[in-house]
């Protein structure tokens, strides 16, 4: 059991070759926010890079198909990297903020909580993305996904754990994904052989999970 649950972690911290570095659109697009088209930075670890699977598969891509059906003005551009933590995040936001951003998606945390990480950290480093997304693009919309981890690290740090999404949404006026992996997690047919990544439909209903909240959003800024 120590060993399967060791290579679960392991798949989850590990490095992508889906890493931020390799993103051609974030080191290259030359979109302007005061353009036509709006930019959406998701901002996260390997359940936004859609680790295990192609870069179309990841659900970034997905509500990119959406926003396309539509004929929005926005472009998605994937952030995420894998093994990522609030505090790896914080350390690279600077570096991912030389593009103007419109709307901010931040999907971090996962793997603070898999490791145990304090709790309070890791509120504090997702407050400070916020922040510093927000003195460079004032006008930026934030939308927080949530997530919950296993209850096998007690009651205690699971339920602070869950709190910190809507408190933080609460106290910056952001929009809340109440759980990101709503209907994926704990579905064996819907992960990864690891148990935890999603497959490709995975993927599409975390989407929608993000969709549902993101589409008012968006509406709203057209």
């Amino acid at each position: 059991m120590r060993i399967l649950r060791t290579a679960i972690f392991s798949c989850l911290i590990g490095f992508s070759a889906t890493a931020l570095a390799a993103d051609p659109g974030l080191a290259q697009d030359s979109t302007k926010s005061g353009g036509e088209t709006k930019v959406i930075l998701c901002f996260g670890n390997s359940l936004t890079a859609g680790f295990g699977l192609e870069p179309s598969q990841a659900f970034p891509a997905v509500i990119q198909e959406k926003i396309n059906t539509r004929g929005w003005k926005f472009r998605v551009v994937n952030a995420g990297l894998s093994g990522e933590t609030t505090a790896g995040g914080l350390r690279r936001i600077d570096w991912v903020l030389q593009r103007p951003v419109d709307v901010l998606v931040l999907e971090l945390g996962a793997n603070d909580g898999l490791r145990g990480l304090p709790i309070e950290r890791a509120k504090q480093n997702l407050q400070a993305i916020i922040d510093r997304t927000r003195s460079k693009y004032p006008d930026v919309r934030v939308v927080l996904a949530g997530m919950r981890v296993p209850s096998n690290l007690g009651r205690e740090y699971t339920s602070r754990f869950r709190a910190i999404f809507p408190e933080l949404a609460e106290a910056n006026k952001a929009a809340l994904v109440p759980f990101l992996l709503e209907g994926v997690g704990g579905v064996p047919e819907l992960n990864l052989p690891d148990g935890i990544h999603p497959t490709s439909e995975g993927q599409k209903i975390v989407a929608e999970n993000v969709w549902k909240v993101l589409e008012p959003v968006l509406e709203e800024m057209r």
